[in-house]
């Protein structure tokens, strides 16, 4: 009998290689800014941990994670069962990302036991933290070109300035309540059911009948690519169908309504619904005739708003969809965007490569034209691309006169609380915004000129706006979570004015947790290594090192060098530009410095190397202005910092 031995499969890379992560050229500069995030008096105090992926010399690829507790490097390979495993290779000290326990945490008294108690200083330290899905939403990160050098996590409240915040990897931050209600779908219950963001968008491509196709998976690769029959519902589905929500014999959905209650804090939630019977009344209807996960939908990494809301539209990773936090930086045309910040027009940045839920209904079931096809809308939401009705792209469907009576008459619902209260001018305004949304929405179902959309993504803000500036457990979080259910509450009726409530599956769910942070800190650690003198650019909690390719050739005679200084950075072409007037100084350990140059035009100098040294008993320092300094030997081996021996003692 033949035994058929395993095919060992290599560990798989960033899938779209584009200068993420540390590369050899990065090794000194890479393990000094985790070094420095990590031991500095604000970095301990502040850094939970800090990851990268790493390419080492012969190209291969590993993942990483350093804390001052200890470290993890893992690999990621093609599982046979599709998607992929990770394997961890390398620990020193205690794995800090080994808790990944997605059920965690997941009531408001066992947060509060976590913490202090009392919830406006419940600060969590991470030995009581959990980090779901770690190995894979931070490895998925780094498969976008536009992911950092390194991602700084920091302790659940080490965030900003804000009483909330978000971002981070823990269980706290990324904790968002999921819902479902209405066809297709159980009823009554809450349900144990594991869960990310990822899996909303093919839980609806499948109740609402859409046809397997022949699309990417996990990995990046189509369903042929991997030798199996047509498996996803997505051209780019990362996520799986939740089976378990799933009931077939409660009927099938005409439309389906996705309501984000941005910044919403899972625990927070369940607490009052367990605790106080009289409110939330709209919510609660919908959550008593549908699903609830009693654990909640892990979220995307970085938790946080704009990835978070295009993964939950596209069934993808950000390190996918591209649009890896609100704001990053692009290497080619060495510019900072940010998508958040400029809020409108922003679909540009998604992608080509995925497909939003708008796009795969018009598909499936066309685009309307007037006679036929389907209405799709997103409504004060940042995932737009495709939609017929995107108030972010200012792309309206509807009278503006109509549009303009609408909002008027639910003007006197806004609180007058957050006008005088909210700290940030954008969140006391997120009241009258939600107010808009809600008219948009109301007109989109009252206009009989065209369908009502067979999909709606509709963002109420309030709640993070809230959450931010008050604290995720503040007695004006919940008012703002009242004031939000009075808005679905005109919904409600408004669908059933038009016969389509029962026929209608809603989805409810939000972006991102929320934690409580210690103010006083005004924390930022991504700042630290560029505070620190290191040249990066920054956009919280991703940090972007600017870094040299230094190539030594060392002649056959071994009596000169040829030095070439690049930018670490390829351009647009694919070329990385040469360097001029880098600074090249040499020494030796015995006398000293032996040589001085500076790079021309090309970044290229030559040096000549006495005649009773070899090229590994000189150094090199290379410096050059906006980039980070290099030491090396002749002989092109790196003098970095020993990250196991100077943080662990190894």
């Amino acid at each position: 009998m033949t035994t058929v031995e395993p095919v060992t499969l290599d560990p798989i890379g960033p899938e779209r290689p584009g200068g993420q992560g540390l590369d050899h050229n990065q090794e000194e500069s890479g393990n000094l800014a985790i070094h420095k995030l990590l031991t500095t008096d604000d970095g301990r105090a502040w850094t939970d941990f800090v990851a990268t992926a790493r390419q080492s010399r012969d190209g291969s690829w590993s993942y990483e994670a350093w804390a001052l507790r200890g470290m993890v490097r893992w690999v990621r390979r093609y599982s046979e069962a599709g998607g992929y495993d990770y394997e961890v290779v390398e620990t020193a000290g205690a794995n800090p990302i080994e808790r990944q326990d997605y059920r965690a945490l997941a009531t408001l008294s066992e947060e509060l036991a976590a913490g202090s108690g009392d919830p406006e200083t419940n600060f969590v330290e991470p030995d009581k933290l959990t980090y779901p899905w770690a190995y894979e939403r931070l490895s998925q990160l780094f498969d976008s070109p536009n992911a950092p050098d390194l991602v700084v996590n920091p302790k659940s409240y080490c965030y900003g300035r804000q009483p909330g915040q978000h971002g981070a990897l823990d269980v706290i931050q990324s904790r968002s309540p999921l819902i479902f209600s209405g066809p297709g779908v159980k009823a009554g219950a809450f349900i144990e059911c594991p869960s990310r963001q990822i899996d909303i968008a093919p839980t609806v491509a499948r109740l609402m009948g859409f046809p397997l196709i022949d699309g990417c998976d996990l990995t990046g690769r189509t369903s042929s690519e991997r030798g199996v029959s047509p498996d996803v519902y997505l051209a780019r589905q990362d996520g799986r169908v939740l089976d378990e929500v799933l009931d077939p014999a409660a009927g099938e959905p005409e439309r389906v309504y996705l309501v984000l209650l941005d910044g919403q804090s899972h625990t927070e939630l369940l607490h009052r619904l367990e605790t106080e019977p009289g409110a939330i009344p709209n919510l609660r209807r919908l959550i008593s005739a549908g699903v609830m996960l009693r654990h909640g939908s892990i979220t995307n990494f970085p938790s946080i708003t704009w990835p978070s809301h295009n993964a939950i539209g596209t069934g993808s990773w950000s390190g996918h969809h591209d649009i890896v936090n609100p704001s990053y930086y692009l290497r080619e045309t060495r510019e900072t965007v940010s998508p958040q910040g400029q809020q409108f027009d922003t679909a540009r940045f998604l992608n080509p490569g995925v497909e939003t839920l708008f796009e795969a209904f018009h598909r499936v079931y066309g685009e309307w034209d007037g006679a036929s096809g389907v209405v799709t809308a997103s409504v004060n939401e940042p995932c737009t691309r495709g939609a017929g009705h995107a108030s972010l792209e200012r792309r309206l469907i509807g009278d503006r006169g109509e549009l303009i009576m609408l909002t008027k008459e639910t003007e006197h619902e806004i609180s007058p609380r957050w006008f005088n209260e909210l700290e940030e001018q954008g969140h006391r305004l997120q009241g009258q915004i939600d107010n808009r949304a809600l008219a948009q929405a109301r007109q989109l179902l009252l206009d009989r000129s065209h369908p009502a959309p067979i999909f709606t993504y509709h963002e109420f803000a309030q709640p993070d706006s809230s959450a931010h500036d008050y604290g995720p457990h503040h007695e004006g979080a919940r008012a703002a979570l009242d004031e939000t259910d009075v808005r679905i509450g005109h919904l409600l009726r408004t669908l059933e004015g038009r016969g389509l409530f029962e026929s209608t599956l809603f989805v409810i769910t939000t972006d991102h947790g929320m934690a409580q942070q210690d103010v006083s800190l005004k924390a930022n650690p991504a700042r630290i290594p560029q505070r620190d003198g290191m040249e990066a650019v920054t956009t919280e909690p991703l940090v972007y090192l600017r870094d040299i390719e230094v190539a030594i050739v060392v002649q056959a005679d071994g009596r000169t060098a040829q030095v070439t200084v690049l930018d670490n950075d390829a351009a647009p072409s694919g070329e990385k530009p040469p360097v001029s007037a880098a600074e090249i100084l040499v020494s030796d350990h015995r006398d000293g410095k032996v040589a001085r140059v500076l790079t021309d035009s090309s970044g290229v100098a030559g040096i000549s190397i006495p005649a009773d040294l070899e090229p590994a008993d000189l150094r090199i320092r290379v410096h050059a202005q906006g980039f980070n300094s290099r030491h090396m030997l002749m002989d092109s081996t790196n003098l970095a910092l020993d990250l196991r021996q100077v943080l662990y003692g190894r």
